[in-house]
């Protein structure tokens, strides 16, 4: 698959992917209408609520990497005080292979 070129455009196509993912795996979704703010979608399902954040990935400085299998990649930001204490949850897209995966975050 071609990478997103457009980097105006990535955010809202990696959130765009997210959202169809998270209904192939079961989840009711609400995306955010404003462009700012701590959360983008809000996920529901098995009678839980996540909060998530969508974060594109991109390569680490200048490490060999590996689209396919996902080597020396990192997403764009890490979450912040704010996320951390609401329990948002980062999902990540890999922009060449557009796959969404959560992040297992350290508690």
């Amino acid at each position: 698959m071609k990478p997103i070129k457009n980097t105006s455009r990535k955010g809202d196509f990696a959130e765009y992917y997210a959202v169809t993912w998270l209904w192939d795996n079961g989840y009711e979704v609400f995306q955010n209408s404003g462009c700012s703010g701590p959360v983008d979608l809000i996920a529901l399902k098995d009678n839980k609520t996540v909060l998530i954040d969508v974060k594109t990935l991109y390569a680490r400085g200048g490490r060999k990497t590996n689209w396919e299998e996902g080597t020396n990649l990192a997403p764009s930001h890490k979450r912040t005080k704010k996320q951390i204490k609401m329990g948002v949850q980062l999902l990540t897209f890999n922009p060449h292979t557009r796959a969404l995966k959560f992040v297992e975050h350290i508690k």
